[in-house]
């Protein structure tokens, strides 16, 4: 079989076209992302496959819910959590209830109840508050010397579909957050 320049040409223009198509759509629009650890048990698991879409948080920020990959403070790393809390809101952990802007919030999606409380503190400007749904063990926003509160900039974009292993594929969906009052464990000096 032979092949004059002309066909050559067109096979190199279209691999190179599929080429920048490729890359673009991995810089720009959506990334592919491994689960590594346990922090996001029991909804999202080990050696589990995500696509990333990378371009809604140009338009608008995170929503308490979502699934999110971030860069910590050492940029090598990428973590997966979950959005709990944005700039201007307060949060804190008490008796393992977590509490945003003064309202216990029923989160269904956790692994176990939280061994350790966190201080009452505000979300500082252009940052997420973030935890792992494995909340005992998970390197999150309540590490501020790995993790802390997570600029906007070093949100790499929401978690989308889980496509791998194939039997476990799905849509990854944001669950209803619900806050209810609970005068009994309010404090009323913040």
């Amino acid at each position: 079989m032979e092949f004059n320049k002309s066909e050559i040409r067109e096979w190199i223009e279209s691999i190179a076209g599929s080429v920048l198509t490729a890359m673009f759509i991995m810089v720009f629009l959506f990334q592919t992302y491994k689960v590594e650890g346990k922090s996001m048990e029991p909804n999202l698991h080990e050696g589990q496959r995500l696509i990333v879409d990378k371009i809604t948080y140009r338009f608008r920020p995170p929503e308490p819910g979502e699934i999110v990959v971030i860069k910590p403070k050492d940029p090598t790393k990428k973590f997966v959590k979950r959005v709990i809390a944005f700039e201007g809101q307060n949060i804190s952990i008490t008796k393992s209830k977590l509490r945003i802007n003064g309202l216990t919030v029923n989160e269904p999606y956790i692994k176990e109840e939280m061994n350790e409380d966190y201080e009452w503190t505000v979300i500082p400007e252009e940052s997420v508050f973030v935890m792992g749904d494995n909340r005992n063990r998970s390197m999150d926003s309540r590490d501020s010397r790995n993790v802390g509160f997570v600029p906007l900039k070093n949100v790499v974009g929401r978690a989308v579909v889980i496509y791998w292993p194939p039997q476990e594929a799905k849509i990854v969906k944001k669950p209803e957050l619900k806050g209810e009052f609970d005068y009994d464990n309010v404090d009323f000096n913040h």
